[in-house]
């Protein structure tokens, strides 16, 4: 489990944790080591960037990001080489999923307008892991959506930055990061890397 230094709040699993989407004894252990809840609010992610305001646990329909003004009610969104974003907020969280659709149609800016229309706009983010431009092939169809973030692989094909997209998404932001690429790196699950249906978490939730 990884948390930001200084900021309590705020947690993103690895794969010691296990299945934290699928294994609800994962989810209770993890839970248990965090001192939080065991019962979190999530989404029925679609890769789309749709935003949900959520005040209990449980499934709040289709979307790709959540917030809430809930103390103790843990946020959760589940990855395996997309983005797991969480927000913070005086009085306010919020925890976005960014693959590349999510941030091709800005699911982290519509999290950020959502919480700062409602009277909380976030002051920091934390960033989980997720696939590296290192990795992350991409064809021209999704390079084009991403015009100043096009690179290339390790191995020279067409590739796309897509931390650094989620980055500018958060400017003015204080920011904090994972290092390292899911799909090359020991510690994660990666679907792209192995098709595991193994997914991490990235959970949020007001102290």
């Amino acid at each position: 489990m990884i948390q930001p230094p200084g900021w309590d709040g705020v947690a993103f699993s690895d794969d010691s944790d296990g299945d934290l989407r699928g294994d609800e004894r994962a989810r209770h252990a993890a839970a248990r080591a965090l001192g939080i809840e065991g019962r979190w609010a999530t989404v029925r992610q679609v890769h789309g960037n749709e935003v949900r305001r959520v005040s209990q646990a449980g499934d709040a329909g289709e979307a790709d990001a959540l917030w809430t003004t809930t103390s103790r009610l843990p946020l959760a969104v589940f990855t395996a080489d997309c983005f797991g974003v969480v927000l913070g907020a005086p009085g306010s969280v919020g925890v976005a999923h960014a693959g590349w659709r999510g941030a091709a149609g800005g699911v982290v800016t519509n999290l950020i307008t959502a919480m700062a229309t409602a009277g909380h706009p976030p002051k920091r983010a934390a960033i989980g892991p997720g696939i590296g431009p290192c990795c992350f092939e991409v064809g021209a169809e999704v390079a084009e959506r991403f015009p100043t973030r096009t690179t290339t692989t390790s191995w020279g094909s067409t590739s796309v930055d897509l931390a650094a997209a989620v980055r500018a998404e958060l400017d003015g932001l204080e920011i904090w990061a994972s290092d390292g690429c899911t799909v090359h790196d020991e510690g994660w699950f990666s679907h792209r890397g192995s098709g595991t249906p193994e997914r991490m978490a990235a959970i949020g939730w007001l102290t």
